[in-house]
């Protein structure tokens, strides 16, 4: 089969960066008056989530050291519902993943499934939401969440994911999570999260957040540390600001994307749905854009351990990444999120080659060297791409973008699997 010829271009972001989020973080702990928050001798749990946060071991480790300059005794908790294969250990290894033990950032790290429950909120017609909690966090005097506040990859509104949803649904551990994604469907996303998250705030315990900001290039772009009392009012406004650092593909119309690594330490559902225009998620609309015929995904990250939630998005893969799946720890994640069928095993082929020339065949009657095709490195990395002819006079017309590499052909080792996807950056 002819396959279209591609050329490498980069896309142009105009975002900041933090060039030392420890100081940051210290400055904006000294603006929210910490001192006057926690005093001497009292426990705080911070929590440390699953995601792929930049830096997220210099953040966690930034806080433990303020408040341990201020005689605190901080603790760090695994704050992802169900990931890790729902176990404690399973959870404490992913924070291993991400540099965060005792020995990296200066405190303990307490990893257990155990839940409390701390009240019920009542609902007009249904039985009352029960409001969970780590055991371990609702022990501690104070409770402080850290996570990026960015769109969630399931649906769209005025706080998707972030702190509150860090509390309601990472410190919920697998039974809160579950049990939350239940009533997702009854309620909606938003409404569950904000009632039971601003339950967790009444309560006291949440001493404050700190939020972080990346942008496109996955830097840490800014950070913000911010009081109970103020924290889902100020987390809606950073997520507007996150929304316009977003990374995003620069073409609104594909007939196939490559992605070269899917995983859970790129996003909760392997892709981020926000740049494939995919989510398969019950009760909420499909993005209109971008529009992506087919999507091939090539290979699963080391650091997922192999939970391929959200392989269901992709329409083909390979026979090496479907070896790599754990069933129980995808399984686990899909029933807990109440989202089967975005972890359904697509169409899988033993080489790159072969899976792409099949894509390629579903297209339609447009002839596979004339097809509009984008392969990226992760959803995560939007800066390079490589992408076909047919694309290249729209590229060179795009403000955003430079061409900078020549068309060649697809390269295949004697495998006839695609050679790495190499950048400048990574």
């Amino acid at each position: 089969m002819a396959l279209p010829k591609m050329a490498r271009v980069r896309q142009h972001f105009d975002t900041p960066v933090l060039t030392d989020l420890h100081a940051a973080i210290h400055t904006e702990l000294d603006r929210i008056e910490t001192k006057a928050i926690i005093n001497p001798g009292e426990t705080v749990a911070i929590t440390a989530g699953s995601r792929g946060v930049a830096n997220i071991a210099i953040a966690v480790k930034a806080i433990v050291d303020y408040l341990k300059k201020i005689e605190a005794k901080p603790f760090i908790v695994p704050a992802m519902g169900s990931h890790g294969g729902a176990t404690a250990e399973g959870q404490r290894t992913v924070l291993e993943h991400y540099g965060i033990t005792e020995k990296t950032v200066g405190a303990p790290v307490k990893s257990s499934m155990d839940v409390v429950k701390l009240g019920t909120l009542p609902q007009a017609g249904t039985d009352d939401l029960p409001v969970y909690m780590d055991k371990c966090a609702a022990e501690a005097d104070h409770i402080v969440p850290l996570n990026r506040i960015k769109a969630h990859t399931d649906f769209n509104g005025s706080i998707e994911s972030g702190l509150m949803k860090m509390m309601v649904i990472g410190l919920g551990k697998q039974q809160g999570a579950n049990y939350y994604h239940r009533a997702f469907f009854q309620f909606g996303f938003e409404h569950v999260i904000t009632a039971v998250g601003g339950f967790i705030l009444d309560t006291g315990k949440i001493a404050f957040g700190v939020g972080l900001i990346e942008n496109a290039h996955e830097d840490t772009a800014k950070v913000v540390a911010i009081p109970a009392n103020q924290l889902l009012q100020t987390e809606r406004e950073l997520l507007v600001q996150s929304k316009s650092m977003m990374g995003k593909l620069p073409f609104d119309e594909l007939d196939l994307l490559i992605v070269d690594w899917a995983g859970k330490n790129i996003s909760g559902t392997g892709m981020d749905t926000n740049v494939i225009g995919r989510m398969m998620q019950n009760f909420e609309p499909e993005p209109l854009k971008p529009a992506i015929l087919r999507i091939f995904v090539r290979d699963l990250t080391e650091e997922s351990d192999g939970n391929a939630t959200g392989i269901g998005l992709a329409d083909f893969t390979t026979t090496r990444l479907v070896e790599q799946i754990d069933r129980h720890a995808t399984y686990m994640n899909g029933i807990t999120a109440l989202g089967p069928q975005k972890s359904k095993v697509p169409f899988y082929y033993d080489t790159d080659q072969e899976a792409i020339e099949v894509a390629l065949n579903t297209i339609g009657l447009t002839k596979p060297e004339n097809a509009r095709v984008i392969r990226i490195e992760s959803t995560l990395r939007l800066t390079e791409l490589d992408i076909s002819e047919s694309l290249l006079k729209d590229a060179q017309l795009h403000s955003n973008l430079e061409v900078v590499g020549e068309l060649q052909p697809f390269e295949f080792d004697v495998n006839e699997n695609l050679l790495p996807f190499a950048t400048e950056t990574h």
